[in-house]
């Protein structure tokens, strides 16, 4: 994969802030007893919500990113904020959810839209087919990706060749 500006923006900002968007709401969580509040049903929501945004970043890590995958992500896009939605609905009946954690809910429903709208940047052909457009034909296979190399995962940055 070429290195890219787009790249660079899925690599070390839109992730990392992910994560640490993810840290934010967990110390938000552990702040209002979420434990004695909702107990097993608002943690069976965020198992879920982990798997709907889990399960397509490995699959993109790990098979080539075609029209399925951009297919599959979108789906799991769409789960993820329904499952969101129930989840908040539950937690504003049950807890006092403060407007930071609002604004950290905020962070983790637009990052992974940025971060699919990004890999569409970065495999364009392939996001046009799934919707009919462009020259390429919509590939629906699974297949593997090539692991890259030691130099592939080296930044250009670094400024020293292995």
């Amino acid at each position: 994969m070429p290195y890219t500006a787009v790249w660079d923006i899925l690599m070390y900002i839109v992730l990392p802030l992910w994560v640490l968007a993810g840290f934010a709401v967990y110390c938000c969580h552990r702040a209002t007893d979420i434990e004695h509040a909702n107990g097993a049903k608002e943690s069976a929501l965020h198992w879920l919500m982990l798997g709907e945004v889990g399960v397509p970043i490995l699959a993109a890590v790990f098979l080539k990113l075609n029209a399925l995958l951009f297919l599959f992500m979108t789906v799991c896009l769409i789960a993820h904020e329904i499952t969101g939605h129930v989840d908040l609905k539950l937690a504003m009946a049950t807890r006092r959810v403060t407007a930071f954690e609002q604004q950290v809910h905020s962070l983790l429903e637009v990052l992974p839209l940025a971060a699919l709208l990004l890999l569409a940047l970065l495999h364009w052909p392939q996001a046009q087919a799934l919707f009919g457009f462009g020259t390429a034909h919509a590939d629906f296979s699974i297949a593997l990706k090539e692991p890259p190399s030691v130099q592939a995962l080296i930044p250009p940055a670094i400024g020293f060749a292995l």
